[in-house]
């Protein structure tokens, strides 16, 4: 009798638990095009590409910058065969992959990025600095310069 319940509850574990992995695989965030991030590119094909900013201003010396934030995601082909990926290792195990494939996708999630980008008189990009570990509040001291225009 406590192996039939044993059986049972390991059964319904692993039918609940099914399909995160692929589910998790095919919707992880997209993959941006950060070729763009290179002196003379203009405002608009920043903002067409990465959204809105998440901050905007005007520098010490009077030049407009912006911040984007975002994560950094996959391409459409890599999701798709992570996604295939899970499902037939999910098929081929009978869901036990699951127990392995749901925190290995919750692991690969993308990477945060954030980049101050400063403006020319023409909102062209003259100058990058891409930041590192972004959480924390002395993440200006951790930048560097990735480009930048001679003024």
């Amino acid at each position: 009798m406590l192996k039939n319940i044993c059986i049972l509850l390991v059964c319904a574990t692993l039918l609940l638990n099914t399909g995160c992995s692929v589910y998790m695989a095919a919707t992880q965030p997209g993959l941006k095009n950060v070729e763009l991030l290179k002196v003379g590119t203009t405002r608009d094909l920043l903002i067409a590409e990465f959204g809105d900013p998440v901050s905007s201003g005007v520098d010490g010396d009077g030049r407009e910058y912006d911040k984007f934030s975002f994560v950094q995601g996959y391409s459409t082909g890599a999701k798709a065969g992570r996604a295939i990926l899970h499902v037939v290792a999910d098929v081929l195990t009978h869901g036990l992959w699951e127990v392995l494939g749901t925190p290995l996708e919750a692991t690969f999630d993308g990477d945060k990025i954030t980049y101050e980008v400063t403006y020319d008189r023409n909102d062209r990009i003259a100058q990058i600095i891409k930041f590192e570990n972004v959480s924390s509040s002395i993440a200006r001291a951790n930048h560097r310069v990735i480009s930048s225009l001679k003024w």
